[in-house]
C-alpha cells in the first residue's frame, strides 16, 4: 500500500508491504522491518531486529507518539483520493462505502434504514492488526449493507450504500 503523508509539516512518501506476519515500511526512503502487535487499542508495539519501541496512535489518528517522540501526522491514500469525488457529488446522489484494501468486517455500526450523518462510523474493517471505522461521506439513509460481520473483503468492495 501507498501513502502520502504529512509528518510534523514535512511531506512523506509511505510504502507498507505486509508478508508472512511482518511489515515492511518506507518512509521517507528509509526502510524499516518490523514484526508489529497491538495489545491495545491505540497502543503498537514495534520489533525491529532485536529492538523494541512502544507507539501510540491517538484516536482521531493525528497524533503519533514513537519512543517517546510526538508527531503531528496526516495521511492521504492517493487511491482512495483518486476515487472518491468532490463532496458535492454526494448531496443529491448515492454514496458507496469501499475498503480501500483487504481485511476483515469486526463490527457493523448501523442498520439498514438507519439515518446518518455525513462523519458516522458505519462500518470496522481490522486490516494490517488496524481497525478502521469506514464513515459515511453524507447525511443520508443507509439502504444497502453488503458485508457480515466476520466477512473477508477485498480492496474496492463495496461495503455499504447511503442514499
Amino acid at each position: 500500500m501507498k501513502l502520502q503523508a504529512k509528518i510534523n509539516g514535512e511531506k512523506l512518501d509511505i510504502e507498507i508491504v505486509e508478508q508472512d506476519g511482518k511489515t515492511r515500511a518506507v518512509v521517507g526512503g528509509r526502510e524499516y522491518k518490523l514484526e508489529i502487535s497491538q495489545p491495545e487499542p491505540g497502543i503498537f508495539a514495534l520489533r525491529n531486529g532485536q529492538k523494541m519501541t512502544e507507539a501510540f496512535v491517538s484516536p482521531d489518528g493525528k497524533q503519533v507518539v514513537v519512543g517517546g517522540n510526538e508527531f503531528e501526522v496526516e495521511i492521504a491514500d492517493p487511491k482512495r483520493l483518486r476515487s472518491v469525488g468532490s463532496e458535492s457529488e454526494y448531496v443529491d446522489g448515492v454514496a458507496e462505502i469501499k475498503t480501500a484494501m483487504p481485511g476483515k468486517v469486526v463490527r457493523i455500526l448501523v442498520k439498514v434504514g438507519a439515518a446518518v450523518e455525513k462523519g458516522d462510523g458505519v462500518i470496522v474493517v481490522e486490516a494490517m492488526k488496524m481497525q478502521n471505522e469506514m464513515r459515511s461521506p453524507k447525511t443520508g439513509t443507509v439502504t444497502k449493507i453488503n458485508a457480515s460481520e466476520g466477512d473477508t473483503v477485498n480492496a474496492g468492495d463495496v461495503l455499504a450504500v447511503i442514499e
